[in-house]
């Protein structure tokens, strides 16, 4: 949508002729915002009307997050609203103990810091600890709002690459199958007909004599939901003791990684489509099984 310009803390949008109250402004506009955003905004001064010019108060300074030790972030795209940030193998998303530093939240507050963003850093969506690849961050709670809808909404599209053990039947496919937590473990999931639902659509990219390269593309987001389906499969991604996959010292992890994400900007609406390169040790997982074949 045209007409929005940033300035400070204020989102400025102007149109074309003189506005006599906020709700005034052009109906796509106020429809875009939301009446309880514009409400709120207005009863606490947050909502101004000069002139032509609507001034939303979209971006306060707030206090972030206590970055800690100071930690790198590769970013893969960033503007007013959001940030893709590739986390590393080892890395958490967020915290899960007080306390707790050395988070990819951590770093997008150091990131944040060193460039005057006086914003906190939002998760949308989490990775695995050991699974690398792109995390979407909302940088005010305006943005954080919209994003989450599109992640109820299913309209954030995650694609994964991995390597799995054996050969597939199929070039193809979809896996639904409900996942519930494994009474005989804590922290392992398994397929259970009580389980909540879980859909995963996979592609073979790559057959190797005993081993696969499998793009997938997730419908739900479950706990370990790739790890668990593969595994159901008989095909286990590769470094992934917990469920049965074979060994990989040139990984130490599961060879899962988010390669590909796209989402609606949430205040354009215009597709954004951010793509992650594989990780050094996914590389020398690949380069080990491409000489295998010869």
């Amino acid at each position: 949508m045209k007409g929005w310009k940033r300035r400070g803390e204020w989102l400025e949008w102007t149109a074309p002729s003189e506005l006599s109250s906020i709700w005034a402004a052009d109906r796509a506009v106020l429809e875009l915002i939301g009446e309880k955003w514009l409400r709120k905004w207005e009863a606490s001064g947050d909502a101004v009307v000069k002139g032509r010019r609507l001034l939303l108060r979209m971006f306060p300074e707030e206090p972030g997050v206590e970055a800690g030790a100071w930690m790198p972030l590769e970013v893969l795209y960033e503007d007013d609203f959001c940030l893709v940030a590739d986390k590393p193998a080892g890395v958490k998303v967020h915290p899960t103990a007080d306390g707790e530093e050395g988070t990819l939240l951590h770093a997008a507050a150091w990131h944040l810091e060193a460039s005057g963003q006086r914003c906190r850093p939002r998760h949308i969506h989490r990775l695995d600890e050991d699974t690398t690849g792109p995390v979407l961050l909302a940088k005010c709670g305006w943005a954080q709002v919209r994003l989450d809808e599109q992640m109820r909404e299913k309209r954030i599209s995650r694609e994964y690459a991995a390597f799995v053990r054996g050969r597939f039947g199929q070039a193809r496919g979809t896996i639904d199958a409900a996942i519930g937590r494994d009474r005989h473990h804590p922290t392992r999931r398994r397929v259970s007909p009580t389980g909540e639902r879980a859909v995963t659509h996979y592609e073979v990219e790559r057959q190797f004599a005993g081993a696969a390269l499998v793009k997938l593309k997730l419908e739900t987001g479950r706990t370990h939901q790739i790890r668990v389906h593969l595994a159901h499969l008989g095909h286990p991604l590769f470094g992934d003791t917990l469920y049965g996959g074979p060994s990989a010292p040139e990984i130490g992890r599961q060879a899962l990684h988010g390669q590909r994400l796209t989402f609606d900007h949430p205040l354009t609406g215009e597709p954004v489509d951010v793509s992650c390169p594989w990780p050094r040790d996914f590389e020398s997982l690949y380069e080990r099984l491409q000489r295998s074949e010869k």
